[in-house]
């Protein structure tokens, strides 16, 4: 059964940045009159998407010392985030910036990650961590691009194991990002004996089976494996696989989206927060899906998350989308 100890914080690895979102809502970035600033990077969006329901949580990474760097450490404190492990670092590495737009059509995003600061985070930064004093560690695979991070993480989920609790990432594949598709699979490979949780969406399952077409198997085998694997299908819902042959399909929550961006964050933070509150996982599940559709109808990511309030009034007032247990 998969649970998470209701009376402990969750220990969040990974990315934090600042989002310029063009403004106004629909504005194309070059034609934007001017942007708005907010939290941004899917580490702190799923960090603040748990505070928000009021689950405690700390998150690890580091920014560049400067003032985009305070604004990000400002603003986890802002939404009740411990950012305590959060280091400073003097170089020429600087706090990522993305640059976002509120739309869907022809939706353009430009992330600035040259040199990225949370790429510096180190294994210094993680091995003085008591695990035990955390319910689970989510990592995301952002993490593991490049080193020092990349050792960082799995040394990080290594210490998560050994203290006994859960692990979760979300596969967060970014083929830019790496040096090869290879590359990448191997990593991912090598975290996977540590995880009880992998979150991912058809294309990187797809990745890490070798062909698009196998990602979905690939989820599945991962079950016989002991393992959840929650398999994200777009407009189709989200099918999760666990032990002793558990499938579980969730629907989407029907919205006019706003924007694409936030959605798989939203949906991470909102299960967990859900399954902590002592909900079973489909229902967590379901909680998740509104989570993610709220989100993508709102502007912004961290700001856009839903809490406890909001996401029973979103439930309320909308059709419950289809779910199907057993397939």
């Amino acid at each position: 059964m998969l649970a998470f100890a209701a009376d402990k914080p969750f220990l969040v690895v990974g990315r934090a940045g600042m989002d310029l979102y063009a403004d106004p809502v629909g504005a194309r970035t070059e034609d934007a009159a001017q942007f708005v600033t907010a939290l941004g990077g899917s580490s702190a969006n799923i960090a603040v998407a748990l505070s928000k329901f009021g689950k405690p949580c700390a998150l690890v990474t580091c920014v560049s010392d400067d003032a985009i760097g305070r604004f990000v450490t400002n603003q986890l404190r802002h939404y009740g985030v411990d950012a305590s492990k959060v280091r400073k670092i003097n170089s020429d590495c600087r706090t990522s910036l993305a640059v976002v737009e509120s739309r869907v059509e022809d939706h353009q995003s430009v992330i600035y990650r040259n040199n990225a600061a949370d790429f510096q985070m180190d294994q210094g930064d993680v091995e003085s961590i008591d695990y035990s004093a955390y319910c689970g560690l989510i990592v995301t695979g952002t993490c593991l691009t490049l080193e020092p991070s990349r050792s960082a993480t799995l040394l990080a989920l290594r210490k998560a194991r050994e203290a006994g609790i859960p692990c979760v990432m979300d596969l967060d594949y970014r083929p830019y990002s790496w040096e090869s598709a290879g590359a990448a699979k191997q990593v991912y490979e090598a975290a996977l004996d540590q995880l009880d949780v992998i979150v991912g969406n058809d294309d990187e399952f797809g990745h890490m089976a070798g062909e698009y077409e196998d990602g979905e198997s690939y989820a599945r085998a991962l079950s016989a494996r002991g393992k959840y694997a929650i398999y994200k299908r777009g407009e189709k819902g989200s099918r999760t696989f666990g032990p002793n042959e558990l499938v579980i399909d969730t629907g989407i929550f029907q919205v006019t989206p706003l924007k694409p961006t936030g959605a798989g964050d939203s949906f991470l933070g909102g299960l967990l927060a859900s399954l902590c509150r002592g909900n079973s996982l489909e229902q967590a599940l379901l909680d998740g899906s509104a989570c993610a559709a709220m989100v993508v109808s709102r502007v912004g990511c961290a700001p856009a998350m839903p809490d406890l309030k909001q996401l029973a009034s979103f439930m309320e007032q909308t059709d419950t989308p289809e779910q199907v247990l057993g397939v």
